[in-house]
């Protein structure tokens, strides 16, 4: 016999949830995310290694933005009705806004995804197809190769909406688009 799930869980409609429905979902876990009208929750502890990685890529990456680049951690974006990804870190072109609770694809220049082991097909193929679709012009990859943190780097080609590598990066990371940035990636995670 399957449990029944509690109240909050089911969908406000029968067409099912909607991105705007995060902001009006006091019960769901933090972290939570939707993808096509399903909603995922991060249940599993975060290894210590994404979390410093996260925070040191962030704040490096702050020191590094031009001012009208806002850098922010695990913020959802609202790529269509039905999909509210939260990339680990993005770079938006938008002013700093304490009440904020997501971003549009047009405001945002950068997403990042730092793989785990509960998010690998996510991280991997479903959120960078989506975040392509939506016309996000940059997408960055982390992979922890034997404890080190290895940047894989996409470009949005815009005719066929899908990323192109343009480099992988290993110790060292230093790009030109979307903003100049020079970052020691042995030093993210110590």
């Amino acid at each position: 016999m399957a449990a029944e799930l509690p109240e909050w869980m089911l969908p406000p409609r029968p067409s099912g949830w909607e991105a705007d429905d995060l902001d009006h979902w006091p019960q769901a876990p933090r972290h939570t995310e939707l993808i096509e009208g399903v909603p995922v929750f991060r249940v599993s502890p975060q290894r210590n290694w994404h979390a410093r990685l996260v925070e040191n890529l962030t704040f490096a990456l702050r020191q590094a933005a031009p001012d009208d680049i806002e850098v922010s951690r695990e913020m959802t974006i609202r790529l269509d009705r039905r999909s509210r990804p939260e990339p680990d870190v993005l770079a938006a072109a938008v002013p700093y806004d304490p009440d904020r609770t997501r971003y549009l694809p047009d405001e945002v220049a950068l997403v990042i995804e730092v793989v785990s082991e509960e998010s690998v097909d996510r991280d991997r193929s479903i959120k960078p197809f989506k975040y392509a679709q939506a016309g996000i012009p940059h997408f960055w990859r982390v992979e922890d190769e034997e404890g080190e943190p290895v940047v894989h780097v996409y470009e949005l080609d815009t005719v066929t909406r899908t990323y192109v590598p343009t480099g992988i990066h290993r110790e060292r990371l230093k790009v030109s688009v979307p903003f100049p940035a020079d970052i020691n990636l042995g030093a993210l995670t110590p």
